[in-house]
């Protein structure tokens, strides 16, 4: 007969073993920490009808392209040793910056022919928010939205009065023109021809276009932003789930930091993105169970469609949609992943 002594080493080993080969291991799912890292960041730039029929290499390298450079701007960041905050701003802009994507530069056309833009960005540690709505002449509404939270007083600013805010702030404004791609102008056109009483996230390829962006420092501070040109052919100075704390952008560091891209008004009425952290701070789930629940079960039995990113206090990274495909990506220290389509 074995020794005690040995015959527990012998089970330490099995147990070691069995557990190294389980398909449930944590170590094969890569949104899963094992142990936290020193950084994490996720985009997003828009989930929708997103398949290999509706898209043409060229323009699947572009998006790529696009994602993986918002991705490397935000981890130098937090390479660094920079903030959540600074991160998520950095990749966002960008986005702006790009046709690609519905925001900024890339921003839909509403009814009368205008580009209105919304966005929101929050912070994990003091929960301060910033948010800005409805507005043209901004080059950088993320920029905006950020100004509002540290700023001002307030959490959201709409209109005119948003823009007055950001010029005093020094913040770059540009002619409305700036704005314009001929590819945003021509799916308003389409839109106006078919049904000029309809209004689509993003007619060109039935995609709601919104960007985000979270992330978590080395500093254990989450942050999260979202920004977007809304719908086009919108009418009534619309505004949807974007630019609003709890719906489109939320971030918390005892749960997780979310933002979202969908049917805005299912987002508002759900209440997502604070609805998945709550669902971790009061229904003890994880990150994906709060996920799924969200956008797998409480939206698609509503009829909304959509997606969100989100990363969680300890560093695990969650992206469902309930889509197509959704433009997505994350990184972190030794691991990226780029994606478009459904897995």
């Amino acid at each position: 007969m074995l020794p005690v002594r040995s015959l527990m080493l012998m089970s330490i080993i099995l147990l070691m073993i069995f557990s190294g080969c389980s398909e449930e291991s944590p170590a094969n799912i890569p949104n899963v920490a094992i142990s936290k890292p020193d950084y994490v960041l996720a985009i997003h730039g828009g989930a929708g009808v997103i398949t290999k029929e509706n898209m043409n290499e060229e323009k699947e390298l572009a998006y790529q392209s696009a994602l993986n450079k918002a991705l490397d701007l935000g981890e130098e960041v937090l390479k660094g040793g920079g903030t959540s905050l600074d991160a998520v701003v950095a990749a966002i802009t960008f986005m702006e910056d790009s046709p690609l994507f519905n925001a900024g530069k890339g921003a839909v056309f509403n009814h009368d022919g205008q580009n209105e833009m919304d966005a929101s960005i929050m912070e994990g540690k003091e929960l301060m928010a910033g948010a800005i709505g409805g507005v043209r002449t901004i080059k950088h509404p993320i920029l905006a939205a950020r100004a509002v939270m540290e700023k001002s007083e307030h959490v959201m600013l709409v209109g005119q009065g948003a823009e007055t805010f950001a010029k005093e702030q020094g913040l770059e404004i540009v002619d409305p023109s700036y704005f314009y791609t001929q590819q945003r102008w021509d799916a308003l056109q389409n839109v106006l021809k078919s049904d000029p009483d309809r209004s689509e996230l993003d007619h060109s390829d039935r995609k709601h276009g919104t960007v985000g962006a979270v992330a978590l420092d080395r500093h254990g501070n989450l942050a999260a932003a979202t920004s977007t040109g809304g719908m086009t052919n919108k009418r009534y100075n619309r505004i949807g789930d974007s630019p609003i704390i709890g719906a489109g952008t939320y971030a918390d560091n005892g749960t997780c930091a979310v933002s979202c891209t969908g049917h805005g008004e299912y987002f508002i009425r759900y209440a997502v993105a604070h609805s998945l952290a709550a669902q971790m701070e009061y229904g003890h789930k994880s990150l994906k169970e709060a996920g799924d629940h969200i956008i797998h079960d409480v939206l698609v039995k509503a009829g909304g469609t959509g997606g969100l990113i989100s990363v969680d206090k300890d560093g695990n990274v969650y992206l469902p949609f309930n889509t197509e495909g959704m433009y997505r990506g994350f990184t972190k220290p030794g691991m990226r992943e780029v994606k478009i389509y459904k897995e």
